[in-house]
């Protein structure tokens, strides 16, 4: 018990937390936007996927090329945002120009990506399992001015991986684009009331097709964390069910604030079942069963609350 609250007061588990809940929370942007514009990602995992494999692979290549890392990694940057949207054009296309179920392509390009990263990491590092000898990057760590100073607070937030203020500030400019703006407007009458969209001469279409992209964008920069912050090599399958949750975490929150509060409950429970690994004498299956665990009860308790209301 000592032990759990000695973790619980300390800045190193606080930091990981927040660390954990980051590519989960750009994910969860990324499902938001596309939700409101009336069309579900179920793609994000294949997303997140490629997107890890992506900046592992143009960053070790440009590597290789001798490139300047700033520039490697604005130009990585920009190939894993682009791979995202390609994803999301594909679900895009099938589901709006084919008429396709968007939850069927979703799941088709989910498991096309899992399949694909495992050949494509043949092809580029002559490994199925891991590209452990493939020399990549990684986004730098940023140390905050006076922030870092501050006891406890600075040692959590300062110090963190470029990539976890671009997740926490999308919270933000998601926030203002979907309140403040003409482009967030369209995105949610598309989703709340289609015709009526389309009787002022917008194309639906059109409108959550931007959607798609942009979550598609999003998502593989969250997948991109995996292997570009958290570590600095691609295993296939490395998400390990990120963009369902992501998925999970938007319908529980319903905003961005809201699903930022849903991811950071899922960053904790990752954390904890880590750390309870190294002094517990419970089980390590049901440890690292934790996370997934938590998220279900916590749908589950969502779910049941949404059905009283209606009832009421």
């Amino acid at each position: 018990m000592d032990n759990l609250i000695n973790l619980f007061l300390s800045a190193d588990f606080w930091f990981t937390v927040i660390k954990l809940t980051t590519p989960i929370l750009l994910a969860t942007m990324g499902a938001h936007i596309a939700l409101r514009a009336g069309v579900i990602n179920i793609g994000l995992e294949g997303i997140m996927l490629v997107g890890a494999f992506t900046g592992v692979i143009v960053s070790g290549k440009l590597f290789l090329l001798g490139v300047p890392i700033p520039i490697n990694l604005l130009i990585s940057v920009i190939a894993i945002i682009v791979s995202g949207m390609l994803g999301g054009f594909f679900i895009g296309f099938f589901h709006l120009k084919l008429n396709s179920d968007i939850g069927i392509t979703g799941l088709a390009y989910n498991m096309v990506a899992s399949g694909l990263t495992v050949f494509l990491l043949f092809v580029f590092v002559g490994d199925k399992g891991a590209s452990y000898t493939y020399k990549s990057l990684a986004f730098p760590t940023i140390e905050i001015p006076l922030i870092k100073s501050i006891p406890f607070i600075g040692e959590i937030i300062s110090g963190q991986n470029l990539l976890v203020y671009i997740a926490f500030l999308s919270v933000i400019i998601m926030t203002f684009v979907m309140k403040k703006t003409v482009f967030g407007l369209r995105i949610r009458a598309t989703g709340e009331n289609p015709k009526a969209v389309q009787s002022v001469g917008i194309s639906v279409k059109k409108v959550q097709m931007t959607a798609l992209l942009i979550s598609g964008g999003l998502a593989a920069l969250g997948g991109a964390f995996l292997s570009m912050g958290f570590v600095e090599y691609f295993v296939p399958e490395m998400t390990a069910g990120r963009g369902f949750i992501a998925l999970t975490a938007n319908t529980m929150g319903g905003t961005p604030v809201g699903g930022m509060l849903v991811t950071l409950l899922f960053g904790f429970a990752n954390a904890l079942s880590i750390s309870l690994q190294l002094f517990s004498t419970i089980p390590i299956q049901f440890i690292s069963m934790l996370p997934y665990l938590l998220t279900l009860i916590a749908l589950v308790f969502f779910s049941w609350r949404k059905m009283k209301r209606n009832v009421k």
